[in-house]
Parts: structure tokens; C-alpha cells; sequence
């Protein structure tokens, strides 16, 4: 996850996704790894810069494979992500 300080959709997706997020089948399958956006980047080879924040972005062997830019808000985040780990062949029932 792409973030920076005082970004609001940020401080939006901690205050409803965060707490419940690594406890959920999505986020066994990808667990979450933040950074700042205008931090030291993480070893990753992006398809293309990070230009919002939040940005999820969706890594398997060092190399992105989907994102999300933005946070849609609650009912829309968690049916998004798991469109991008359907993508990516990633079975939410193995990660359990």
C-alpha cells in the first residue's frame, strides 16, 4: 500500500479496513506491506509510477501484477480487491 501523510483516503482506509484487513481471507492471500510515497521505494518492479495515495498494489516474485488506486470506501474496497486476486489466480479458500 502506497501512502502519505495526511492523505484523507488513507486515514479513511485505517479507520475501516485497517484493523479488520490482515485478520480477513483477502488479507491472508496478500498481506499488507505499506510505504511512503515519498519514502525509500520498496524492491518492487512497478508497471508504472505511484501517483495516489492510497494505492494497493498487488506484488507476487518482486513484480506488480494489479492495483487499486485509490479507496472506493468500504463496500466497494473489499469486492475490488478480490477481483484483483481472482486476476491473479489467487484462491482466497488456500490462503485460509
Amino acid at each position: 500500500m502506497a501512502e502519505e501523510d495526511g492523505c484523507y483516503w488513507c486515514g479513511r482506509w485505517n479507520k475501516e479496513i485497517s484493523q479488520i484487513y490482515p485478520k480477513t481471507p483477502e488479507g491472508k492471500a496478500a498481506p499488507l506491506k505499506r510505504y511512503d510515497l515519498h519514502g525509500e521505494m520498496p524492491d518492487v518492479d512497478f508497471k508504472q509510477r505511484v501517483a495516489f495515495t492510497p494505492t494497493f498494489i498487488l506484488v507476487i516474485d518482486g513484480k506488480e501484477v494489479s492495483r487499486l488506486e485509490g479507496y472506493p470506501g468500504e463496500d466497494f474496497f473489499w469486492g475490488l480487491l478480490s477481483q484483483m486476486l481472482s486476476r491473479a489466480d489467487i484462491k482466497l479458500d488456500e490462503a485460509s
